[in-house]
């Protein structure tokens, strides 16, 4: 039971407050799998109480009926509408063998995995109707309105739609911009995370192009509008993700791989027990007998249940340490990747600037610390990321931070402040940095942003601040390079110099900066083009669209964007990047269960075969049998459940 996203128009809603985003999810029960899923649930947990404290059949049977009726009537109807176009698919045959059970007493059984095959279905839906939600959406990232200038100097607040080629919007501090278009007039910084995945606001001056969707910081800014709305940057994330989702091969779970051929085979079989021996004499009881035996014990119960307990006993022992795998078929198919791309910030790295670098100027006398402290004091009052940076480096480090007096800001220079009789400048543009070239190209070129401290107009010191890289990401690059035998590449829409320092500290060679979303979905089209089954690990919505791309994408989740979410097979809740091998290595181990609890099941379901044919095969004993060989790979799949599958896991590499 597989589902694909299908693209519904998409609607343009005003968020309930500025800079929000409109959150509409739909809701589990609103959809009627999950309805008819949990209807067979109840009724099931009604009726085993009552079965196994021996309580009469008919308070109980009815149960199980209206569980077998809610459970398996829509799989029932889709296995019978595809067997109108001549075809046998798991839905059917799912649906006769749980019959098949009940006729022959084992009505428990038969509910069991009816309630079983519902619930999969339903999360799936549920797991298709949150990300049509996301890429629904996407587009309230971007304004509603935005307010246009007329040539005589006039302003007008207007639909983002009306926004034609050519005309200009004024965008004030703290708005986001309406659309994508190049700056006529101002200067400000704008976080663009959104869009490119870079950590820290990007100045923006004349001459600079801006994007739809992103979010203007102190200045104002008058832009030029250069594409429609319908074109713009999120526009084109938002077909790209419905495309991929399209596109996407339809996934299968290995039992599903054979379905066709084993239903027809096990049909036509059951046709043949059932008329051959009746063709040479034999008596109608005897050879109906015979037919039913044989199809009990030829029944795929057992070979379903081969597949299913080991897949989901690692969902749930994966879920336990903070991995929310969404289905079945995703933890079969992490298994199967053979190459890794990873996202940069806030996957590689923690996603917030931090000062890795503190540095004395020897003309102002100050020591570390001093400069430290004044630069901090300075910019406590602004609500700059890399102000944040600098403040919380202060207070790691046990500073006090003394008050600060005539506090400005100018968009692109920084921010000046009277600290203690002492005025105070803290900035990085290229003009202030000039003053000392040396020490702050060198900052630079190892992928920090250099920011210069002004004491009484006399250069104080210097302040690196970057993306701190996660603590176990160079073990997990590690990891993921055993497990695929392929080391991991890199993408991301940073600058290639930062990029290029991260990627050393964590062990990637193959670095590819500068990438736009349809940049990311181009690469992972390449890659998966040769034969590569890629796995993706991002949070943005700039990755979305490689995600839904990807063999199999995984999200982190702690600042994970809705849509990254959403697209995402699977999404590292506790935003542990160790766990991204880990979850690997376990669907690895899950895979080689299903192959064994297959092997029984076949040995199991050929042996009960081969004596009902050749010999007399008690009916009692062929389901004695089948119920055993059912229980068996139950048992076996459930080892994945233990605590210690996990460690393994995680140690190991390989599962």
């Amino acid at each position: 039971m597989t589902s694909t996203l299908t693209p519904q128009p998409v609607e343009r809603t005003k968020p309930e407050r500025p800079g929000a985003v409109a959150r509409r999810r739909t809701r589990v029960l609103a959809l009627p799998e999950a309805r008819w899923a949990a209807a067979a649930t109840v009724f099931f947990l009604l009726a085993l109480p009552l079965q196994l404290t021996g309580a009469p059949a008919w308070t109980w049977g009815p149960l199980y009926a209206l569980s077998y009726v809610t459970g398996g009537w829509e799989p029932g109807w889709e296995g019978l509408k595809a067997l109108k176009e001549r075809t046998l698919d798991v839905d059917l045959l799912m649906v006769v063998a749980a019959l098949g059970a009940a006729s022959i007493g084992q009505v428990m059984d038969g509910a069991l995995l009816i309630v079983i095959f519902a619930t999969s279905g339903a999360l799936e839906a549920l797991a298709t109707a949150r990300t049509a939600d996301s890429v629904r959406g996407l587009l309230d990232l971007a304004p509603a309105t935005a307010t246009r200038l007329s040539p005589g100097g006039g302003e007008q607040a207007v639909s983002v739609e009306e926004l034609a080629v050519g005309d200009t919007v004024l965008v004030r501090p703290g708005e986001r911009v309406g659309a994508d278009g190049r700056v006529l007039d101002g200067a400000s910084e704008v976080d663009q995370a959104t869009i490119t995945g870079e950590p820290l606001p990007v100045p923006k001056e004349r001459g600079d192009e801006v994007f739809a969707g992103t979010l203007n910081g102190t200045g104002a800014l008058r832009i030029r509008v250069e594409r429609d709305a319908s074109d713009s940057v999120i526009a084109r994330i938002v077909r790209m993700v419905q495309e991929a989702s399209e596109t996407k091969a339809p996934t299968q779970l290995f039992i599903e791989k054979v379905e066709q051929r084993y239903s027809l085979g096990m049909v036509a079989a059951t046709l043949a027990v059932f008329l051959v021996p009746l063709a040479f004499g034999e008596q109608l009881t005897d050879a109906l007998l015979r037919a039913m035996t044989f199809m009990i014990v030829a029944s795929p119960c057992a070979v379903v249940l081969a597949t299913m307990p080991p897949l989901l006993s690692a969902i749930a022992n994966a879920g336990r340490h903070g991995v929310l795998v969404k289905s079945a078929v995703v933890m079969e198919r992490l298994g199967q990747v053979d190459a890794v791309a990873l996202d940069k910030t806030g996957t590689l790295t923690e996603g917030s600037p931090r000062v890795t670098d503190v540095r004395s100027l020897p003309a102002s006398g100050l020591d570390e610390d001093e400069v430290l402290t004044l630069a901090a004091a300075a910019e406590r009052p602004s609500e700059h990321p890399l102000a944040r940076a600098v403040v919380d480096a202060a207070r790691e480090r046990g500073l006090g931070l003394p008050d600060a007096a005539d506090f400005t800001s100018a968009p692109g220079v920084g921010v000046t402040a009277v600290v203690g009789g002492r005025t105070v400048s803290v900035g990085a543009p290229a003009r202030l940095l000039e003053a000392v070239p040396g020490a702050a190209a060198e900052l630079e070129e190892s992928g920090r942003t250099a920011v210069l401290v002004v004491v009484d107009g006399t250069p104080a010191g210097l302040l690196g601040i970057a993306d701190r890289l996660r603590p176990d990401a160079a073990a997990t690059v590690a990891s993921l390079a055993t497990l695929t035998a392929t080391a991991p590449v890199l993408l991301t829409g940073d600058n290639p110099r930062a990029a290029a320092h991260l990627a050393a500290e964590a062990g990637i060679d193959d670095v590819r900066a500068g990438l736009l979303p349809q940049d990311k979905l181009a690469a992972v089209q390449e890659m998966e083009r040769t034969g590569r089954k890629v796995l993706v690990v991002g949070d943005g919505v700039n990755d979305a669209p490689a995600l839904a791309a990807a063999h199999t994408g995984i999200a982190m989740g702690r600042a994970g964007s809705d849509l990254a979410l959403e697209t995402a097979d699977a999404v590292i809740v506790r935003d542990e990047l160790a766990a991204v091998p880990a979850t690997v290595a376990l669907s690895r181990r899950a895979r080689r269960l299903v192959v064994q609890n297959l092997v029984i099941a076949g040995v199991f379901i050929a042996g009960l075969v081969v004596w009902d044919l050749a010999g007399d095969l008690p009916l009692p004993l062929g389901v004695a049998g089948h119920e055993g060989s059912t229980v068996l790979v139950g048992l076996n799949g459930l080892r994945l459940l233990r605590e210690g599958a996990w460690q393994r896991a995680a140690a190991g590499g390989n599962g």
